[in-house]
């Protein structure tokens, strides 16, 4: 299940699939949701998180070799997730419950902010272990958040940071404990929910403009 609710001005964007791969149904429930972000009037701010043990493992690897015809322009709309998170005119909060791999660690970083659960889960993206290189959207989803430097070693190593690592290399402003990660999200956003979402979203062209339109195809 995925769905939207609301704390407030916050929307909060839950995904509740397992372990919350990126699959047609998955992606497509997901656009919806920034579809109803979008059209909000009004002050507003975003919180995406998950539940239980994963925020997200990325693509649904199993989907993808089991179905006899991956949809096509499916991975063009997971990327196009990650840009649409990168211009969306509120600010975002990456509420991460739980592992983040992959895509997920690329949904992640494509907030404004990242929030992790101290006592269990990862940040990774462990492509270089698993055989399959970035596409540079993904490299532009990653980079618009992660600095340089923790950038490489993610990249090169696989290296699975804990809350505190995520923090300490500069991808996540926060680690605190399971019950506090979504309170905490919700704190950083919603002072920011009355901000002015015209240049909010002008700010970001600036911010992020070329990982937007590497990841939007533009």
């Amino acid at each position: 299940m995925i769905e939207l609710t609301r704390d407030g001005d916050v929307r909060i964007l839950t995904m509740d699939e397992g372990e919350n791969r990126f699959n047609a149904t998955s992606v497509a429930t997901l656009h919806a949701a920034l579809d109803e972000v979008e059209a909000v009037d009004g002050p507003c701010a975003l919180v995406t998180t998950g539940a239980g043990k994963f925020f997200s493992n990325g693509l649904d690897l199993d989907w993808m070799a089991s179905e006899p015809t991956v949809p096509m322009g499916f991975l063009d709309e997971v990327h196009r997730l990650f840009g649409r998170v990168l211009a969306l005119d509120v600010y975002t909060v990456a509420a991460v419950n739980g592992h983040a791999f992959a895509g997920g660690a690329m949904l992640a970083a494509s907030h404004d902010v990242t929030v992790m659960r101290a006592d269990r889960g990862y940040w990774c993206v462990p492509e270089v272990d698993l055989g399959f290189p970035f596409t540079p959207p993904m490299y532009a989803a990653l980079s618009t958040h992660v600095p340089p430097v923790a950038l490489a070693e993610a990249s090169l190593t696989g290296r699975r940071y804990t809350a505190d690592e995520a923090v300490a290399a500069g991808i996540a402003v926060a680690a605190v404990a399971e019950d506090e990660v979504l309170a905490r999200a919700i704190e950083l956003a919603a002072p920011m929910a009355l901000k002015n979402r015209e240049v909010i979203a002008a700010h970001k062209q600036f911010l992020y403009g070329d990982a937007i339109r590497t990841c939007l195809g533009g």
